[in-house]
């Protein structure tokens, strides 16, 4: 007998009926607890399962207020972050301020930042600008890890091609990975136009070159300070662009250079031929055509296989400080925190340029993926130069910091600082 019941006193017919009885109940419990189980199991697998699958896309951003407080270093495990921007736009979101968020260098750590966005040397005292951190409304961005971006970038040339703002924007990519690199492992070499970082055990270089309008003008070296005297040659970019073959990455951007509150003197044909053939045209128009110009290049020249193109908005300027409410302001000088307002649109920002640059992108053959700074860089007034720079090559005086509402920056912005976050949009594209 297995089971050890006694046995009752009953005619032989029914005693294995009478044993099953006291114990159906007891198979009950049993057989409960083990579909029990392996529902649950099945429940693990599915759960564990979607993690998985959300790490492997842009994940949603948690509930939980732990997810902001993470510290600024990444887990390798980052890498797994497949960035989506059909799934994951950059455009809504807020500044969250996190303490804990340390910039992966300073200006006095990296030897490669100008001394132009230099603020800390240049005496700036707070420091608050360098801890807020960009978190859009429908997921998380991954953090920037320096080995896994020389990682993707290994054998491969990254280009930054526009202004000083993108030259801000390269400064600021060197400085987040070089801190990784030994000494003798790493270059800089700087020239007129073309400047280049080499991560020599990588075989990569990290590059800017100056093309402040893309196009050429008159004003590309030397800089034409008024200008009024400059002239762009709308159908042309053969000067430059000869730089740009045989690049991995590039990211381009123009846009502040052209914002010069006077109409364009455009050229079409060769400076040689004289200049007194301009014609002066709006500056929406004159950019339209530039950015055809450099739109024909790229689907002529860029094989979409081997060459990756990205073009990085608008980067917004804040001189009008009754934008946001200020009017007795000088400018950007002396703010601290970044404006609260989810809507803020300021006037150094021209939706109606955003237009030009997106039109002509839906037109190309080759893909373009933008960096879409502009919304998230306009409510950072508190991260520009401002009095802790220099001009014509000289720090700013006393005398000079003195009067900001004539002398403050408030087009170049402080390293390390928002470029950084720009810098982190891309590492996701990559």
């Amino acid at each position: 007998m297995s089971l050890s019941v006694p046995l009752p006193s009953a005619p032989m017919a029914k005693p294995s009926v009478a044993r099953l009885k006291p114990h159906l109940p007891l198979l009950t419990v049993v057989l409960f607890a083990l579909t029990f189980l392996a529902l649950f199991h099945t429940q693990r697998v599915t759960f564990f399962s979607s993690s998985i699958f959300k790490l492997n896309s842009c994940t949603r951003k948690s509930a939980s207020s732990k997810t902001r407080e993470e510290p600024w270093s990444d887990p390798l495990m980052d890498d797994r972050f497949e960035f989506d921007p059909e799934e994951c736009s950059v455009v809504n979101g807020k500044w969250v301020f996190n303490r804990s968020i340390k910039p992966l260098y300073t200006d006095r750590s990296c030897p490669y930042l100008d001394r132009q966005v230099s603020c800390v040397k240049n005496g700036r005292e707070d420091s608050d600008y360098r801890h807020w951190e960009w978190q859009p409304d429908d997921c998380r961005l991954p953090r920037f890890n320096a080995e896994i971006a020389l990682k993707k970038l290994r054998g491969k040339r990254l280009m930054f091609v526009g202004d000083s703002l993108q030259r801000g924007q390269w400064q600021s990519f060197v400085c987040m990975v070089q801190w990784l690199i030994p000494e003798d492992k790493k270059s800089l070499k700087r020239g007129r136009f073309h400047s280049v970082f080499s991560a020599k055990e990588y075989k990569a270089t990290i590059e800017f070159y100056w093309a402040p309008f893309l196009v050429h003008s008159n004003s590309d070296n030397p800089i034409i300070g008024d200008p009024k005297q400059r002239i762009l040659r709308v159908d042309s970019v053969a000067n430059h662009s000869k730089h740009w073959t045989n690049v991995d990455i590039l990211v381009f951007n123009t846009y502040v250079w052209w914002m010069s509150g006077v109409k364009i003197k455009s050229l079409w044909g060769s400076f040689e031929n004289g200049e007194e053939g301009y014609e002066e045209l709006d500056t929406p128009i004159a950019y339209r055509i530039g950015l055809k110009t450099w739109a024909n290049w790229v689907d002529s020249n860029v094989n979409p296989n081997k060459t990756r193109v990205f073009f990085t908005t608008m980067s917004p300027t804040h001189t009008r400080s009754i934008d946001w409410g200020r009017a007795n302001g000088s400018k950007c000088f002396n703010e601290t925190k970044p404006i609260r307002e989810r809507k803020f649109w300021g006037s150094g920002s021209d939706k109606g340029m955003m237009s030009v640059v997106a039109k002509v992108v839906e037109r190309m053959k080759v893909p373009v993926a933008f960096i879409n700074i502009t919304h998230l860089s306009d409510y950072r007034i508190d991260a520009h130069t401002s009095v802790y720079t220099e001009t014509g090559g000289r720090l700013l005086t006393a005398e000079q910091k003195a009067d900001p509402l004539h002398h403050a920056d408030c087009i170049h912005w402080c390293l390390p600082g928002v470029p950084d976050t720009w810098n982190q949009i891309l590492f996701a594209h990559l």
